[in-house]
This record gives C-alpha cells, sequence and structure tokens, in this order.
C-alpha cells in the first residue's frame, strides 16, 4: 500500500480520471500522466469555480462554485452552457448537481435551477427539460446527488429545516412520465433514515446503495432506522436494509467512493471501509484532506478533493502543494 506524490504548481480543486491521466477540470483542464508532469491548462476561468464533477458514462463535466449560484457544463473543451441554481441559501450548503446516463442511454443533467427542492432531469447535449410539469415538491434542500450505475434511480443527500441531514431516492424512469414523482418521498422510506443524520451516501451497484450518520439522532427506532454513527447498506429491490453497522471510530464525512463491497471514506484522512462490517481495511493518516461532517452549514469547509480509478486501484487526493497517490490493497 504505497502512497506516492505528484508535485503540482496549485492546489487542484478537482479530480476526474481519465484514462489514466488526471484531470483538473475547475483548474481550465490542468493534466497529469503517469509520469507525474504537469500539463498546462488550455484555457483559465475568468469566474471563480472551485469544484467540478465528471460523468463516468459519457463526455461531459462541469465545474462549479460549491457554495454560489454558478456552473458551466462541458463537453470535453467545450462549453456547452452555464447552469445556475437558487440563490436562496446558496451560501449554506452544497451545490446540487449530478450528470450521468439514464438507462434509455440520454446523458443527462440532475440539478435544482429554479428553486432548493424542485429537482430537475434536463437532456445534457440539448438542455431540454424532461421533467417538465406543474410540481408541489416537499420542502427539503436537495445537495449531494448521484445517479445509480444503470441511472434507474437517483439519490440526493440533503436536509432540512433543524438543520438535519437526510436522504432520499427517486425512480427516473417513473419521473420521465410523471415529475411530481421527484417531489415526494421516493423508494426510500423515510423512516428508514431517521435513526440518526444522514452525512454521506453512495450507489455500490444498480441496487445496493450505502447511507453513513453522523452523531446527530432524530428518533429511535432499532427496528426499522438507520441509527446514528452506523453504515448502512440499502436494496433498493429488496426495499429493507442488508447491513447496518456501526461505526465510532471512522466518522465518514461527506464523501465516500465506492470499491466493490467497500467505500472510500474521506474526513480527516482516507479511509478504506468493509460496508458489511464497518471494518477499516486500510487507512492513511499521513494524507490529510478536510474535516466536514455535513453538507450544509454557515461555516464553509470545503469538500475533499478525490478520485477513484475506474478499476478501483489507484485514489488519488488532492493535497496543498501535491496530489497523494494511492495504491490501494
Amino acid at each position: 500500500m504505497t502512497v506516492e506524490s505528484i508535485a503540482v504548481k496549485a492546489a487542484p480543486k478537482s479530480l476526474a480520471w481519465q484514462g489514466d491521466e488526471l484531470v483538473s477540470g475547475a483548474g481550465g483542464g490542468r493534466r497529469w500522466g503517469r509520469d507525474g508532469v504537469e500539463h498546462k491548462a488550455p484555457f483559465a476561468w475568468s469566474f471563480p469555480f472551485d469544484a467540478g464533477i465528471a460523468s463516468v458514462s459519457g463526455p461531459y463535466s462541469a465545474v462549479y462554485q460549491e457554495r454560489g449560484t454558478k456552473g458551466v457544463l462541458l463537453e470535453g473543451e467545450r462549453v456547452v452552457r452555464e447552469l445556475n441554481r437558487s440563490y436562496y441559501h446558496a451560501p449554506d450548503y452544497d451545490y446540487p448537481l449530478a450528470l450521468g446516463k439514464l438507462g434509455d442511454g440520454r446523458e443527462v443533467v440532475v440539478h435544482c435551477p429554479e428553486k432548493y427542492n424542485l429537482l430537475q432531469i434536463e437532456d445534457a447535449a440539448s438542455g431540454e427539460r424532461l421533467t417538465a410539469g406543474r410540481r408541489e415538491p416537499e420542502d427539503v434542500f436537495h445537495s449531494r446527488l448521484s445517479l445509480s450505475p444503470d441511472g434507474r434511480h437517483l439519490l440526493s443527500v440533503g436536509w432540512f429545516w433543524q438543520p438535519f441531514g437526510i436522504a432520499m431516492v427517486y425512480d427516473t424512469a417513473l419521473a420521465l412520465t410523471g415529475a411530481t414523482v421527484l417531489d415526494g418521498e421516493g423508494v426510500l422510506p423515510t423512516v428508514a433514515v431517521m435513526g440518526g443524520e444522514v452525512t454521506a451516501g453512495c450507489w455500490l451497484d444498480a441496487d445496493r446503495l450505502v447511507l453513513a450518520t453522523g452523531a446527530e439522532e432524530w428518533y429511535d427506532d432499532e427496528e426499522l432506522a438507520l441509527p446514528p454513527r452506523h453504515l448502512g447498506v440499502w436494496s433498493v429491490s429488496e426495499g429493507h436494509w442488508l447491513h447496518r453497522t456501526p461505526v465510532p471510530d471512522a466518522d465518514p464525512g461527506v464523501l465516500l467512493l465506492p470499491r466493490g463491497d467497500q467505500v472510500v471514506s474521506l474526513h480527516g484522512h482516507p479511509r478504506l471501509i468493509d460496508t458489511a462490517t464497518g471494518r477499516v481495511v486500510a487507512e492513511w493518516p499521513e494524507v490529510g484532506v478536510p474535516v466536514k461532517p455535513t453538507c450544509f452549514g454557515r461555516r464553509r469547509v470545503p469538500t475533499p478533493v478525490a478520485a477513484l480509478h475506474p478499476d478501483g486501484t489507484r485514489l488519488a487526493v488532492a493535497q496543498p502543494e501535491s496530489i497523494a497517490l494511492i495504491t490501494l490493497p
């Protein structure tokens, strides 16, 4: 389990793998190859974008202001169009944005362009809104969005007034036939995620998702709910928890990256956690990352910048003066 270091001229604000190259879209397209040499960005952003994501299924990526209202959708180096979100409490929670492919093959953008609680799915290439119509959304702030690998479901890790973190899952195929599907509880029962405050989540595969809870408790229901300081694996098809495991010594923070039946957790430093047992398989305390407990809060803490290679062998983590490249066990 080696840790290598790639020197950088400035800390990357986003990272994504393109083959065996690392790319920072928020930096205008800076690249680092296997040789560790930094290649200059082809252009510079005049707007202060400080975060970015990339679609794992297609050519699209986006840069945005994590606690602002502006973003840009890209296809390679080409600007497709500007993205916006509601100003309402924008400085208090992370920009809700996901890119990916639906089950029918269309590359889409999922975001909240008008209201904090109003999810929209748009065709990435044309900008056509696929979820148009009259809407009555619940009073929930959507934040960290992610599509399942098959594009059939959408995970939102957000919050509602207290504030308290919550997770919701929606059926995208049904949403295309009736957009109000995105306005209700979804396919993840609220009672299942109201034991502890949900702080992070990701998809393990097309059916299973992982959710993590922090120390805050809403109510105690050991039979149905995911308790505080737990890691839970939920099956969408079976409609119940496959695993609920206490992780008292491994606070997950807000960012989980899936790797088979494991997740990489980034909170203070990277940890590799087994989702069935909660056991920390490996950790790298020498690689520091921001300690960010939730996706909301008046004090802005940047989300850790990291990217897991698609083959699961290498984890790249941005550092103040370098990129740490971790070879995973």
